[in-house]
């Protein structure tokens, strides 16, 4: 029935389709309704402890017998750095102003850690069957006990560059990353945000390039995205903003309309919100400091001093300082259980690839 089926052998799933990872917008409720219609179910792990994570694949497990993919970030971590974050703290200050806060306030570290250690002792534990990486791999000795602990792996290229470096240092698949696509870039091999590849075009290139499967992101919510991605020969294809709008997600009322109302321009890529780049839908202060602003800290410190304000304003119902990740294809979701979402978008993707057969 589908074209290449290497990707389902691979992950033992019903279906070619990955839930993605969608960090502070889902938990295992979203992992659990996507397995059950027949995906491969995600964890995001760079904002939780290992002990949250255990608490939920435990969730995950005890409601069904389905393969999971754990997520983590391996950028290289900075230090903050008080220049940048002096700079940054006067251009929020009128905002901090506004909704009565102190800008001169001590503030907690925003939480995206990279993958280390006391997370690969918890994946050599918990033995997920898949992890998936954003910006790269993690270093060699990490990876090897990854790979050790059974655990197929797979990561996000965004340029042709990036598929082939990821092959090489032993990815089990590779996420072709259009820049269509919700959430943070995977960019770990280049940092031109004008030179990114929209699905179409980088599909098909790092299909060429190298002889893991290849798996699709961006622009895809819908049985014709997903047709779309076979045809430019992907394995399968990996799908987050049409999730968004499920009920079991995760999602804010106030972000919920946002993203209810947004129009197919409503997204941009910014690093207002973390300090590095990230599609979602214009807020407030992206539309106001950015969408890309010389003066937001690296990544995620940008991210610290937003933290109070994002708080100020969610209490009033607005979404200023909400990160609203999203991709282009925000108007194709739907408001449906994740289940029937998944078997809605396989049944119709079937469905294509049937007719394009005949």
């Amino acid at each position: 029935m589908w074209p290449d089926r290497r990707l389902i052998d691979l992950f033992r799933t019903e279906f070619p389709i990955v839930q993605a990872p969608m960090a502070g917008v889902q938990d295992a409720d979203i992992m659990i309704g996507a397995a059950t219609g027949g995906a491969l179910p995600s964890l995001p792990c760079a904002m939780i402890s290992p002990e949250k994570a255990r608490e939920q694949v435990k969730i995950v497990r005890q409601r069904v017998a389905t393969p999971v993919n754990f997520n983590f970030f391996c950028h290289e971590a900075e230090d903050a750095d008080p220049r940048s974050e002096a700079v940054w703290r006067k251009r929020l200050a009128p905002y901090y102003r506004e909704h009565g806060l102190d800008p001169e306030a001590l503030i907690p570290f925003a939480n995206r850690a990279p993958f280390d250690a006391a997370m690969c002792e918890l994946v050599e534990e918990l033995k997920p069957e898949v992890v998936s990486f954003h910006f790269g791999l993690p270093d060699q000795a990490l990876l090897k006990r990854v790979k050790a602990a059974g655990c197929l792996v797979i990561s996000s290229a965004t340029i042709v560059r990036e598929a082939i470096w990821l092959e090489q240092h032993g990815a089990d698949a590779i996420i072709a990353q259009g820049a269509e696509a919700g959430g943070h870039r995977g960019m770990f091999l280049t940092d031109d945000i004008g030179e990114q590849p929209g699905t179409f075009a980088l599909v098909p290139q790092v299909v060429d390039a190298v002889k893991v499967p290849v798996i699709a992101a961006g622009g895809i919510a819908d049985g014709r995205g997903i047709a779309a991605a076979f045809a430019l020969g992907a394995s399968g294809v990996q799908i987050g903003t049409a999730y968004l709008r499920c009920p079991e997600s995760r999602v804010i009322a106030p972000a919920r309309v946002a993203l209810a109302e947004a129009r197919d321009d409503a997204t941009v890529i910014t690093n207002v919100m973390t300090g590095r780049p990230a599609r979602g839908v214009a807020n407030r202060v992206i539309r106001e400091l950015g969408p890309i602003s010389p003066d937001a800290p690296a990544f995620p410190h940008s991210a610290t001093a937003l933290g109070p304000l994002k708080v100020a304003a969610e209490k009033l119902g607005k979404v200023d300082f909400t990160n609203l990740w999203a991709g282009q294809a925000l108007r194709l979701g739907r408001e449906m259980p994740a289940a029937e979402l998944t078997r809605a978008m396989a049944a119709s993707a079937l469905a294509r690839l049937s007719q394009m057969a005949g």
